[in-house]
């Protein structure tokens, strides 16, 4: 799998996820076995102001390379801007959000509001492709709604453009993450263009992703929320890719040690108030499905040190 100038050592790919795929959960899936690490969405205007919030965003540890910084916005001028930013941090890859269905990225005509205005997208994506050297990917979804189903279209506005890569959510804006992704798309994408199809959506295991592959032709897999809480997913779906085998579920003492580990990564990169703060919320997926998991996640929710935590999770152990 190659994108652009840049090759993978497998097909296996960490969507951008706001909020989750920072730079610890970034190294987390990279150790994990994962070929491409993608950045949550980072903002073309924070960076053009030079929000320092937004610009530490942008750190790279060698370990995690490659690595795809996405950037998010609604003008071409100030995207190709912000793009050539991103370039400079050291990103092996640029990635444009033109996925993301959340109201306050819409509001602003970002994430999967370009879906609606084709010819603006293309512009942005031309612009930034004009705008730096690294290889430019965009992430798309299958459109707005059922009604208005265009990423067909929209891949094809891609490879125009120049971008290097086209990553297909099967699912519409309107369905934000309910219901089931739809992989035909992304098999009429694949179809359409000349250009590499990563497929997401609803890769929860390892069979679901040769699944995903096989059906849709897709050149890579992208695994988002399936691996929130499981780093580990990575490992074992290209475990599962090259032998066939199903790699054991881990265990409970795993699971705390790969927590651990992580909180310790968290406070080391945004120190120990933010740290505690958002473990918080990868405490509950990594314990999902555990014995006694709701008064676990809810005295993990209480925890205000790295102490609390150790002292939560040995009472359960």
């Amino acid at each position: 799998m190659q994108i652009g100038t840049i090759k993978l050592e497998n097909p296996v790919i960490l969507a951008p996820m706001a909020g989750v795929t920072d730079l610890p959960f970034r190294l987390l899936a990279k150790e994990m076995g994962c070929g491409l690490v993608y950045s949550e969405m980072v903002s073309d205007k924070g960076l053009l102001y030079e929000n320092s919030q937004t610009l530490h965003m942008l750190k790279i540890d060698e370990r995690e390379r490659p690595v795809a910084m996405q950037i998010f916005g609604s003008d071409p001028e100030s995207m190709a801007k912000a793009a050539a930013i991103v370039e400079k941090s050291g990103a092996d890859i640029i990635d444009i959000n033109m996925g993301c269905p959340t109201p306050k990225i819409i509001k602003n005509g970002s994430g999967s509001a370009l879906m609606c205005q084709p010819d603006l997208a293309y512009r942005i994506m031309a612009s930034v492709v004009a705008a730096v050297s690294v290889p430019v990917t965009v992430k798309i979804r299958k459109g707005w709604s059922e009604g208005s189903v265009n990423a067909v279209e929209m891949g094809q506005l891609a490879e125009k453009a120049g971008i290097a890569a086209i990553a297909v959510h099967g699912r519409t804006r309107e369905q934000f993450y309910t219901g089931e992704a739809d992989w035909s798309i992304i098999k009429q994408v694949k179809e359409s263009v000349g250009i590499p199809v990563i497929g997401n959506g609803d890769i929860r295991a390892p069979y679901d992703a040769v699944k995903m592959m096989t059906e849709t032709g897709c050149d890579a897999i992208m695994i988002g929320r399936g691996a929130q809480g499981n780093p580990w997913i990575f490992k074992q779906v290209t475990h599962y890719m090259s032998t066939g085998e199903i790699l054991p579920l881990p265990l409970m003492s795993e699971r705390v040690a790969v927590l651990l580990r992580h909180l310790d990564m968290l406070i080391e990169y945004k120190g120990e108030h933010v740290g505690i703060r958002e473990m918080r919320s990868h405490g509950a997926w990594y314990t999902k499905g555990l014995p006694h998991s709701a008064e676990l996640r809810l005295k993990l929710n209480q925890a205000e040190s790295k102490e609390d935590f150790i002292a939560v999770l040995e009472q359960f152990q």
